[in-house]
Formats: structure tokens, sequence, C-alpha cells
């Protein structure tokens, strides 16, 4: 203990960190994090004399950080077995208290996502919570200290607190219970299952969604039922209590021999798989999980230990869908193996609905997104979109695990232990569960890379970079920022002042330190090496302009670090007459770029931008809804990125290569709100903004209908495949179409006016979807929650289409997790790899094209009397491949 004390200051930069016993007796007893203001920390002197509390400090650590803040640094004595209560002292603050009890004010910015510690001096004494991790963990709640409890403890220790409801403020100033001097709780009877009528879990259960013993329309069972079985699993946080199987069933497929018994806290250590328990209380179903709840009086009776049940293999059954098979295991311990054939849609990733990270598997296959292979609002892509929402299996810890660890997979890591989107998972075993409405498969054991079959592995090499005569690539790089002060690039037009670019939003999108930004741009390189590509349109590059220290200049210079010079690639820059403010391209934080090869391919003219529209529509302009209800709509100024296009000279040959990077799917505009989208995703599943990408589309269209020789538009259009801005682009007809599709209102371009109403589009403008020819529409390079498809697209005219000898997405990004990426923030101590495999969150796209170099004319060969030496001359140079090929 004295060693604790004696601690260096280094080592008490990081004592959050170290689990050790303090010797103090000052401890935090009570925390409510209530609605609005309401928040309040109770600490407790659990020692037999005074403490001094000028020495000590209330802190928090503010979501995943390890330095904490101070809340308050503590005054005055605290009597032994004496309580403090520290309050917000917001003026709506709803907490209330007792004018004996000792109190405080102080501003307290923590809320479900922090943690919360007594320091003295710069010691940490007591926590509540676990410091460098995220999550809305203690959102909504007032937690109370257990009295047994009375020692501090720099280790979070879950099971020392019961969770309260919220905005429960009466057990403040008492060290249990409500205020009151902390009486102990009266006694409860013993619970005997002797002479109870039982029923059976399968009885519970029913065969269909919710119980049998539940009425239409209710929540809970009118009586209570007494159920006995074995314990296969415990739940000490992400549930609170445990499940119970019935250890012979009824044998029948379509019942569920387990089920949850709700407790409301983690079960007691007497509570461990394999024991036989009896309980008693009402059914109830809870967003989806029947369960029987004893919160309220803890009718159980504990058995002994006996024989620990195996796990019941899972199976989708012919015709059924994976959500009605789930419902014949709820509550059961079940085992995925081959034979369960579930796949992971979603790798381990920050679950927003459920606050968590978590993982997701379908059945069969990974799930495609509606409108990459239907048409918006066709019955097709309506009926995918259902089918998909029953076809979702989320994969839970019963804990939150730390950043950057997968809690059933310890060996989770960059190189060997990966997880991808495709994989089929083989013995894990859970209990199934429902959350949020859909079935969780809550983990019970530990599995290994070896347990994954590989259905779609890693290629270090894509195939389409040895193919054709000349590559074309697009690599959307995530973010490739060099404007933070560690890296020391120059600002985009977006930053405020270097401040700005080094902040975690705003300007400043990319890496946060040099090492981090070290690590992004070396796997891009990586990857762009393999890609063997001639021509790179590059995304979400960040547009500080084309200077030695711009975001641009320092790829360039680490890709040709690593190559011969004869493969050596530079960059296109735009004229001066085309950069905003003379340096940039469009006035956004990102924006696209061109890389090139200077050995195979020559631009010839200037690179030319093109303007996309702006959406300009002041408050009031127009009006949702009908009678009292009418609302007048708000601002809404939204803005895309520009498009750059280059000419090149292949031999004798032109290519325009035109760059895009379309207005994202995530923020409303003024479409969205006239339909009551601005907060959800619209019903025809295009995301928000999808009138606006149409303006953007239309204008493509029109600037490059006259482009002469090959035309390739390629780039993150943020649309799926079948989705309307493709459409437009390609071959959309409105005189066969079931739908209409239009553009945004209130848009101008360049300054100036483009359209006031949003016009009907009547025809496409004829390119031709590469992935689409060569592999149909199924085809997908990027993922998001849980659906693959692909946002990033090759649109070529024929000219260019009838060259295509390969197009690939090559699958090193949309698969693969997240957490492999460059930023360490929510990836704690995960040992990060160089290699290609998550540099970016989209898959680069490679269009191999035929674009060979002409053969030299043979020289005349002299002519001989008899003539049949010459015949034999030409069939000579016939069979040595020197006569001119015809193409």
């Amino acid at each position: 203990m004295d060693n604790v004390k004696k601690m260096s200051v280094l080592a008490l930069s990081i004592a959050a960190a170290l689990p050790m016993m303090a010797s103090a007796d000052v401890i935090i007893s009570e925390y409510v994090e209530g609605s609005g203001y309401s928040k309040a920390i109770e600490i407790y002197n659990s020692g037999s004399t005074a403490v001094d509390l000028t020495a000590y400090s209330l802190v928090y650590y503010s979501k995943g950080d390890s330095t904490p803040k101070t809340i308050l640094d503590l005054s005055g004595s605290l009597a032994p077995n004496a309580i403090k209560v520290i309050t917000n002292n917001h003026k709506d603050n709803a907490i209330a208290l007792d004018g004996s009890i000792d109190s405080q004010e102080a501003s307290i910015y923590f809320n479900g996502d922090d943690k919360v510690g007594i320091l003295k001096g710069a010691e940490l004494v007591d926590l509540f919570g676990e410091v460098g991790t995220t999550g809305d963990w203690a959102k909504d709640v007032t937690v109370e200290r257990k009295v047994t409890v009375t020692n501090a403890n720099t280790s979070y220790v879950e099971n020392e607190w019961t969770v309260k409801s919220k905005n429960l403020f009466s057990g403040l100033g008492a060290r249990s219970g409500d205020f009151g001097g902390g009486a102990p709780e009266p006694e409860v009877p013993t619970f005997s299952c002797v002479g109870e009528k039982l029923t059976p879990i399968y009885d519970v259960q029913g065969v269909g969604r919710v119980s049998p013993l539940i009425d239409e329309g209710k929540f809970e069972s009118t009586d209570e039922v007494t159920i006995t079985g074995v314990v296969t699993a415990r739940g000490e946080s992400l549930f609170k209590g445990f499940y119970l199987q019935d250890i012979d069933g009824d044998n029948s497929p379509y019942t569920s021999d387990g089920v949850f018994v709700y407790l409301g806290e983690a079960p007691g250590e007497e509570i461990q798989p394999g024991v036989e328990v009896c309980v008693q209380g009402k059914v109830k179903d809870f967003y989806g999980l029947t369960q029987v709840d004893i919160k309220a009086d803890k009718k159980m009776a504990v058995g002994e230990m006996g024989e620990i049940l195996a796990p019941t293999a899972f199976y989708v059954a012919d015709g059924e869908s994976l959500g009605d098979a789930l419902n014949r295991y709820e509550g059961m311990n079940i085992v995925l193996d081959a034979g369960s054939d579930m796949k992971i849609t979603r790798s381990f990733s920050y679950d927003y609905a459920g606050r968590r990270n978590n993982m997701v598997l379908s059945h069969k296959a990974p799930l495609m997104k509606p409108t990459q292979v239907f048409a918006p609002l066709s019955d097709e892509a309506t009926a995918l979109q259902e089918s998909n929402r029953g076809n979702e299996l989320y994969v839970e810890s019963d804990y939150k695990a730390k950043n950057g660890e997968v809690p059933y997979f310890p060996t989770f890591n960059a190189e060997t232990g990966y997880i991808r989107i495709g994989d089929q998972l083989t013995n894990m075993t859970g209990v199934v569960s429902y959350s949020y409405g859909a079935p969780r498969l809550v983990v019970t054991n530990e599995i290994t890379a070896g347990d994954f079959i590989r259905v779609n592995d890693r290629i270090e090499s894509p195939e389409a970079a040895g193919q054709g005569d000349i590559r074309v690539a697009s690599f959307n790089v995530l973010n490739l920022f060099t404007s933070d002060s560690e890296v020391g690039g120059p600002l985009n037009p977006t930053c405020k002042d270097q401040a700005d670019a080094d902040a975690s939003r705003g300007c400043g999108r990319g890496a946060h330190s040099l090492d981090d930004y070290l690590l992004q741009r070396t796997k891009i390189v990586t990857a762009i090496k393999e890609m063997n590509a001639d021509v790179i349109g590059l995304m979400e590059i960040e547009n500080n302009g084309f200077s030695e220290h711009s975001s641009i200049q320092y790829l360039l210079n680490a890709i040709n670090a690593e190559l011969p010079a004869a493969d050596a690639y530079d960059f296109i820059e735009v004229s001066d007459a085309d950069k905003y403010k003379g340096e940039f391209i469009g006035g956004d934080a990102i924006t696209v770029g061109l890389l090139y090869r200077l050995s195979t391919v020559k631009p010839t003219g200037d690179a030319f931008v093109i303007a996309t529209p702006e959406q300009h529509a002041a408050e009031g302009v127009v009006t949702r809804g009908e009678g009292d209800d009418v609302e007048i709509s708000p601002d809404y100024n939204k803005y895309q990125r520009h498009s750059l296009a280059q000419t090149f000279q292949i031999h004798d040959e032109k290519l325009t290569v035109v760059v895009n990077h379309l207005k994202s799917k995530g923020s409303g505009c003024l479409e969205d709100w006239l339909e009551f989208s601005e907060s959800k995703d619209p019903a025809d599943l295009q995301g928000k903004c999808n009138e606006f990408r149409v303006s953007a589309a239309k204008v493509l269209g029109e600037s490059l209908k006259d482009v002469e020789g090959g035309l390739l538009v390629i780039g993150d259009m943020n649309s799926y495949g079948m989705e309307d801005p493709i459409a437009v682009l390609t071959d959309y007809d409105a005189a066969t179409a079931k739908r209409e599709i239009v553009t945004a209102s209130w848009t101008t371009l360049n300054g100036e006016v483009y359209e006031r109403e949003g016009s009907k589009i009547e025809k496409g403008f004829g390119l031709i979807n590469l992935n689409t020819q060569a592999h149909g529409p199924a085809t997908f390079g990027y993922s998001y929650s849980g659906e693959l498809g692909n946002l990033d697209h090759a649109l070529a005219n024929t000219a260019v289409a009838e060259k295509l000898v390969a197009i690939q997405d090559w699958n090193i990004n949309s698969v693969e997790s997240n957490l492999f990426e460059y930023p360490s923030k929510y990836s704690g101590d995960l040992e990060k790899s160089e290699n290609a495999f998550s540099s970016s969150d989209h898959d680069p796209v490679i269009i191999a094209l035929s674009y060979p170099a002409p053969q030299p004319k043979p020289e005349p060969t002299p002519k001989d009397d008899g003539g049949s030496l010459g015949y034999l001359g030409l069939g000579l140079l016939s069979l040595l491949g020197l006569r001119r090929r015809k193409h």
C-alpha cells in the first residue's frame, strides 16, 4: 500500500488504467444522471475517523478520455459514516435536497458516456465507470453503491452498484434506500416452490412471437407462473438476470425450452450454469423478449449444481425465415455450427440503436441494399427491405469490452485474426434474446480465427491490376488530411484557423496525430501500389491546394518513393481561373483529385472543373402540412463538391476521365423536409438529398454530352446502383419508367439561378454502368448498416464500354472491420497494420481497358523473279507477328 502512495508523477498520469486498491475511506456512494440538468454525486466516509477533504477532488473522464476533468475541489471535513452530496448548480436542476443534508453545488457536465472519480492529489482513489470506454452506459439512471461495499476501488466493479430508475433523487443523503438514516430493509421470507403448480417453460413460450399467457393487447400475464429449469447463462450487464432451460423439453421444433428470468440486477454467485433454479413471477413481453419478471420480490429457490446443458444446434428450416427460426430458440443456449449457415453481414462496430459495439449475422448470405439491385419503390425493393429486416441476428456480449477489443474473440488482430463480412461463423455458443425489437445472440464462449469459414477471403493484389493495356481506378481515401498542426499542411477553405484544423470536427476531419496520418497514408500507398493503375481518381482528399505541403503532394511523394522512376505518378492541377480563391477546387473541406502515370498516359488540354448545383431556400419559401398544422420551411443552404475532368492521350486515342463526389445521404435537404423525412430515412430508401444529387447528375450529363472520344465518369456518387442519379446518367426513360425522377428546387449554379422548381427528367444521358455490364447489378464496394452495395461507380460511353477487359471492386475495405482503420480514438490498444486492408471505408474500383499500342508497319520485302520467295517472306512475317493488327 505504501508503494501505491509513493507512485511517481508519470505513474499517476496513467493510474486510471491500472487496477489498484486505494487506502482512502472516501468513496462514491451514489450517482444521479437525470433529465436535463438534474445531476448529482454522493460521497461517503466509510472509515472510523473524520477525513479532511482539502486534498480531494471530484473529477470526471469525458467519453473515452483517460485524462480527468475537475468537477469540484472538495473542502471541509467529512465525519465517519457521513455523507456529502454535490449537485449541479444549473438553475434547471430539479434535485431538491433536505436542508439537513450536507451538500454543495458545482458545474456538473457528465452524462451517460462519462466516468466519475475521486482524486487525492493526483492519485485516483475511487471510480465509477471504466475509463477509456465509450457508449451511453450510465445515461438516464440513478445508481447506488451497495451498503456492503466499504472500500474505495480504482477498478470499476459493476456488481458493486444497483441501478435504479431515472430521476430517483430520494436516496441522496442516505447510505442506502431513501433519506432517513439508511434503515435496513425488512427481511423477505424465504421463497419455496414446494407445493406450487409448475408451468413448463415451453408452455410459457408457446409457438407464437408473444407468450400465450399474455392476453392480446397486454404486455404481461394476469397471473404469476412458477417455472423450474437449469441455468444456462448469467446476465450481469446487458440483460440483468439469468436464462433457464427445461432439462427435457417437449421435443417439439415449434416451441422453445428456454426463457429469461429478469432480476433487475446481476445474479448472485450461487446462480451459475448447471444450477437448477425455481422462480415465480409474471410473464412479460419486453420489447420482443419473453421473460419471467421476479425483480420486485425475488421469488427464487436455488437448488444444487447439476450437469451443464449442452447447447442446441441452431438451424433454419426450408421455407422459414431467420426471425421465425430464432423464435423457436428464444431463451435457449444454442451453437452456430456449419449447418446453421450464418454469415457476417455487419462486422463488429458501433450500433447506434443499442448504443454499444456488436456484430450482425444473416442467414446464407450478407444482405444487399435493396436499391442496389432493384429500382426505388418497386415491389422487389420493398420486399427485399422487409426480408432484410427479418434476416438479422445481433451478436452481443453481456458486458461492454474496452475499445479495440472484441469480447468473444480475444485474438482479434489486423493480420491473422480479422473478421470480414461474408465469413461464415461456426462454434459460437450463446443464448437467444431480444432487445430493441431485434433478436440478439448473447455469446457465452470465446472463438478463434479458425472458427470463421472464409467465403470471400482477403486478396493481396487485385486481379484487374494485371489485365488490359491501361487501368483507371477510383479510390475514396477517407479524409486524407494534412492540415493538423502535427502534420503541417495548409488549411482548407472551411477552416477558421489552425485550432479549428486541429479539432475533431469541422474543418479538421482527418488524422489528428502524426502517427495516425502516417499510418493512414502508408495503408493508402500500399493499396495504390497494388492497384497498378495508370489514372487514379481520388475522393475525400483534403482540399488544401497543390503546394509542396498539400495533401495531394504529400500523397504523391509517398507513392513515388515506393516506385521505380519509370512508374512514377504526377497529379492534375487545375488552372488558376478554375480555382476557388486561387487555391482550391470548390469550397468544401474535401475535394476530388487525379493522379496519372507519366509513362503511360499524357494529359492533353487543360483540366476542367464542373461546378455542381447548390440549394439555397430562404425560410418560408414553401410550406408543408395542412390546416392548423402548416409549417414554413427553415433555411436550407446545401452544397456539393465540384467534379474534376481531364482528357488523356493514349496512343492515338483520347480518354476523358471525370472524377466525382456527390452530396452525401446523411444530412437533409429541402425535399426531405417537405416529405417529413428530415430526421428519418426517406421511404424510397435512397437516403436524404436524393433530388439534390439528381440535379448534380443532370449538370454532369449536360456538361459532358459533347466530349469527343472515350468518356469515363468515376467516383463516389453516393448513389446505389439502381438509384435515381445513376439512372439519370445511364438508361432512364420517363416514357417506360414506373416512377418519375425529379431534380431539387431552389438551386443555383455558378452563382446564378438554376432551377426554382424541380424539373422532371425525361431521358438519361446514355452512359453504361460498367460493373452492371460485366457482373450484373449485385456488386458491392461499400457497406452501411449491414447492407452491401456500390456507391463508387464507373460509367462510360460506348467507346469505352467496348474496350472493357475487366472491372473489379477490390474488397479491401467494405467487408473489413473499421477498427483497423487509422484513427486511434476508438480502437484503444489494438495494434494496427500497414497492409492495405481497412485503408478506407470504400473499396477501390479498378477498370482495365484495352488500348493496345499500334504495331509497327513491316518493312517492304524485295520482289524476286519467281514470286514464291516473296510469299514465303510474308508468311514468315505473319508468323512472327509483325503484320499490323486490325482493331
